[in-house]
């Protein structure tokens, strides 16, 4: 049991502050396992949850000196989770329904002669982009989106973590919709 272990938290803030590592880590024991039970219960994945906690420690520590623990550590620490929580999952919703839109419009057969050509100009610049990424980057989005593999199959066949993969695929994902979007307004201005 650690001296730092019999401070309370407010003590701890001030020293973590300060820069305290030790006072750093022994918050970091104190609250882990509590925030990570509640990031499970809405997550259900044990690897986005310790992103998330981890995440969160890691900005913890680069802004204790502007952070405000009012009324309490645990309030603020809850709080935290729950905001990067929201986010994740507001983030995946978003990325669901882009990518839903997405293999709609491409998997369409009833498109008119004028849809076919635009379709074929968008695969074309889909098929670019994705071959203009880093090799491992598009070797697992391939994997991901054109042969139906799980992350962890990925994981397992390529040797690596499924965090890289993760990684990897939104990376990938961030990319096309940044380039679509300019091709997207580029073909409306063109067309009014």
């Amino acid at each position: 049991m650690s001296k730092l272990s019999i401070l309370s938290d407010y003590e701890l803030t001030q020293l973590l502050k300060d820069g305290d590592r030790s006072a750093f880590t022994e918050i970091y024991d104190r609250y882990f396992w509590q925030l990570h039970a509640h990031a499970y219960k809405w997550m259900r994945n044990r690897e986005e949850t310790k992103d998330i906690i981890h995440e969160l420690f890691l900005a913890l520590w680069e802004k204790r000196e502007t952070l405000s623990f009012e009324p309490s550590l645990l309030n603020y620490l809850s709080a935290a989770v729950r905001n990067r929580i929201f986010n994740v999952l507001s983030h995946k919703r978003i990325e669901s329904a882009y990518i839903t839109s997405l293999d709609s419009f491409i998997n369409e057969g009833t498109c008119l002669t004028d849809h076919l050509v635009r379709e074929k100009q968008l695969t074309e610049i889909i098929e670019h982009e994705i071959s203009g990424m880093p090799y491992k980057m598009r070797e697992v989005f391939e994997l991901s989106r054109k042969e139906n593999l799980s992350h962890k199959e990925i994981a397992c066949q390529l040797n690596i973590s499924e965090l890289t993969v993760r990684k990897h695929v939104q990376h990938a994902l961030k990319i096309l919709r940044y380039k679509l979007g300019i091709y997207l307004i580029l073909s409306f201005l063109m067309n009014t």
